[in-house]
């Protein structure tokens, strides 16, 4: 099998290549028949998304089984200022992808977000794959017209929504260890609730997808469990042995560029029914921190 995986150097491309390549994840060995397979990572000065014509070339080229897209921009509160970047990478680009994947007859798997709603939902529910969206922000109008693109161009598609990720990268985790070791309190959001993902389990998501061969469509995508960046914040400093107090806040007090969804909780019970292994919140922190702290 061949495997093409862009935005290769973002925290999940990463984390997709490791697991791939070696077979080996933290939650249990990936078949033979993915982690067989030969990986080609393409970051933006291999492949820019955004041109067809280099997408159609770049995949002729390989004939790949599958395209795993990563590539973003991610930057929420920068989006609100370049509409057109944000649109060119996260809609054209999963467009052109789907367009020359579907030419070569092979499977487009895209990453999107919760930011495809308006995250006003009442947070002792969770979204599920049919609720309505309704972004509110330039980053999730453009995520959403991304999958918009991949469903009107090919039919052999995953789209897996997730929320909260941090892996090896610039993330959450590795902020709050900072802070709490450079301060005696820090203020975090208290209102605003989420399932925090581990890149690697969303990784192994993606490869069980790919060897069970579910059901194309979409799929909500976090680890289990539901918290807020508060208690997440304390668990982290529990978890590492960091002793900060740590201030509950709401999103009033922190006023960003583009508004933050007060609930981010998706519903996995779409792919949990295609006994897909979807490991605790919890237990994916306690892992990262392993490495991450030694």
């Amino acid at each position: 099998m061949k495997i093409v995986i862009t935005g290769a150097s973002g925290q999940l491309g990463k984390e997709l290549q490791k697991i791939i390549r070696t077979g080996k994840a933290e939650i249990g060995e990936i078949s033979k028949s993915v982690a067989s397979s030969e990986v080609f990572a393409a970051d933006v000065d291999v492949l820019d998304i955004t041109k067809l014509d280099n997408v159609r070339a770049y995949l002729n080229d390989i004939k790949p089984d599958v395209v795993i897209n990563c590539a973003a921009f991610t930057a929420v509160d920068k989006a609100e200022e370049v509409y057109d970047l944000a649109e060119k990478i996260n809609a054209d680009g999963p467009g052109n992808l789907a367009k020359a994947a579907k030419e070569v007859d092979a499977t487009l798997i895209h990453i999107s977000t919760d930011y495809v709603f308006n995250g006003d939902l009442d947070v002792s529910k969770s979204y599920v794959e049919t609720d309505e969206v309704g972004p509110v922000t330039v980053y999730g109008k453009t995520k959403l017209h991304g999958e918009e693109q991949v469903k009107s161009n090919t039919d052999k598609y995953y789209i897996f929504r997730t929320a909260w990720l941090y892996g090896d990268g610039n993330n959450f985790v590795r902020t709050m260890l900072k802070l709490g070791t450079e301060k005696d309190e820090i203020s975090v959001v208290a209102d605003q609730h989420g399932s925090p993902t581990y890149a690697e389990d969303l990784a192994n998501i993606i490869a069980q997808a790919i060897e069970k061969k579910i059901p194309y469509g979409l799929y909500h995508s976090t680890n289990q469990g539901f918290t807020t960046w508060y208690q997440f914040t304390k668990k982290i400093f529990e978890l590492a042995d960091i002793k900060c107090n740590v201030k509950p806040v709401t999103s009033e007090e922190f006023i960003r560029p583009a508004k933050r969804p007060k609930n981010s909780q998706l519903n996995k019970q779409k792919l949990l029914d295609q006994e897909v292994v979807v490991p605790n919140w919890e237990d994916g922190l306690k892992r990262y921190l392993e490495v991450e702290l030694h």
